[in-house]
């Protein structure tokens, strides 16, 4: 047994003025408050080390949390030892499109809508897979995405049963989420939903009436506000376990309207934990419109994101869970850059990621109808290998365990850059964040507890 328990290069230690801090490690996944009178003692700790003979108290409270490693430790090897368990996991992630079809027609959106419904091989072939390889699975998470995914509820509804069915009969954990622009996310359909374990949606608003019609309107023309509003509002009466993810998404045009509009989301929402506020930079994501999006550059969506997102922390709206899972070992990886990850198509074809679906380099392959997949496995290496393994940068960093160099395969292929989530590059208002979010939302509480046992489904919609 070691004599010398010394900081974990994977933890981080940020300070406010006056109001003490917190400590977050990406190996272990462990985030702890500190308050101002416990500060010296934190600091000497983690910059000195403790001796085994001398560790209670304080110290063995970070030693167990995994902010105190054994002085020796080979925590690279560690961090390799986690990305080499994520390349050969027996989780699961499907992205499926069970249609194409859209009755949005946002002002930035990157899809072009050139199929409808999911053919009935392919939802033959979807069936047929995943009944064959539940057998070597622990967990499958499936990922209802779009189009829209509600334009065609009974594919959802016969392939959630198969599914279901499948890993039932294997003893495989099941999950689902959603991504829906929320028109036809009723009452009765979330019930529908949640029977079939679909728990987590993404609900994207971006202001109240007009600003959000000006950029989310109907196919055709017309408004989805009061109606997306209405369901959200009849969801509250819902007596089940789920989460909304009101997701915002903002650039020059709508992003002085945000603090104003999280005021009425207070008023509908706030004190319901299960309604989370999450805020996202408009990118240009390949769409008819790209040329003529005012987006914010990369410097003032940093700052615009975090300040917005405290300004509705502030009004006690719930932070997004999708937040904190981002800083957990391997929680800010996407799933494109995940061996055992796919996005299916409605007509069976097979992509890495949901944004760049006209790109070859992103066509990995076909599932077909007896159950079967042709892959490319050129194009397969490509979105899998891009990470920390080529990156010194990447492996050097304190976030590493957390994104492990792949948090976007795409950002990293197409600009030659790092794909630094949001998170990391703004870690210190992060944890702020997670902190006051803890305290008015959920009483007070020291520290926020999190299970980072589950499989993370991050990605699924981020852009949308």
């Amino acid at each position: 047994m070691t004599n010398r328990w010394v900081s974990s290069r994977y933890s981080r230690v940020v300070r406010w003025d006056g109001t003490g801090g917190m400590i977050y490690n990406s190996f272990s996944g462990a985030m702890a408050a500190f308050e101002p009178d416990e500060e010296p003692e934190v600091r000497r700790i983690m910059e000195r080390g403790a001796l085994h003979e001398g560790m209670c108290g304080m110290a063995s409270d970070l030693r167990n949390a995994g902010f105190l490693v054994p002085d020796g430790t080979d925590e690279l090897a560690q961090a390799h030892k986690l990305h080499t368990a994520l390349m050969e996991a027996t989780s699961m992630h499907l992205v499926i499109m069970p249609t194409e079809a859209c009755n949005f027609r946002c002002t930035y959106c990157y899809q072009s809508f050139p199929r409808g419904a999911m053919a009935r091989g392919t939802i033959d072939g979807l069936k047929a897979y995943v009944r064959h390889a539940a057998a070597g699975l622990d967990h499958l998470a499936v990922s209802w995405f779009g189009g829209e995914p509600l334009l065609v509820p009974d594919t959802i509804a016969e392939l959630s049963d198969s599914f279901l069915e499948s890993c039932a009969k294997n003893g495989v954990r099941y999950s689902a989420d959603m991504s829906t622009n929320g028109y036809f996310l009723t009452k009765e359909r979330l019930m529908e939903l949640v029977d079939r374990n679909v728990r987590r949606f993404m609900v994207t608003l971006d202001g109240t009436g007009a600003v959000h019609d000006r950029r989310r309107g109907l196919r055709g023309g017309g408004g989805t506000f009061e109606s997306i509003i209405g369901n959200l509002k009849e969801l509250r009466h819902v007596d089940e376990s789920f989460a909304v993810d009101i997701r915002i998404n903002f650039d020059e045009n709508n992003a002085d309207e945000v603090p104003d509009f999280l005021v009425n989301l207070f008023t509908w929402f706030g004190g319901d934990e299960r309604f989370q506020l999450l805020i996202r930079p408009v990118g240009r994501w390949g769409g008819r419109n790209d040329d003529r999006i005012p987006v914010c550059d990369r410097t003032a969506s940093d700052a615009r994101l975090w300040e917005l997102t405290g300004l509705g922390v502030e009004q006690g709206l719930a932070l997004s869970e999708t937040i904190i899972d981002t800083l957990m070992p391997s929680g800010a990886v996407c799933y494109a850059a995940k061996p055992n990850a796919f996005v299916i198509g409605a007509d069976g074809r097979l992509y890495k990621c949901s944004v760049a679906l006209e790109d070859p380099v992103n066509h990995v392959g076909q599932l077909h109808a007896d159950g079967s997949m042709t892959l490319d496995a050129d194009k397969m290496a490509r979105w899998t290998g891009s990470g920390e393994e080529r990156d010194p940068v990447c492996r050097a960093c304190y976030f590493r365990p957390a994104c492990q160099g792949n948090h976007c395969p795409l950002y990293r292929m197409r600009t030659g850059m790092r794909p630094c989530p949001h998170e990391k590059r703004k870690i210190k208002r992060v944890l702020e964040l997670i902190r006051k979010s803890n305290d008015l939302v959920k009483g007070g509480e020291e520290a926020h507890e999190v299970d980072s046992s589950g499989y993370n489904n991050r990605s699924s919609g981020e852009y949308r």
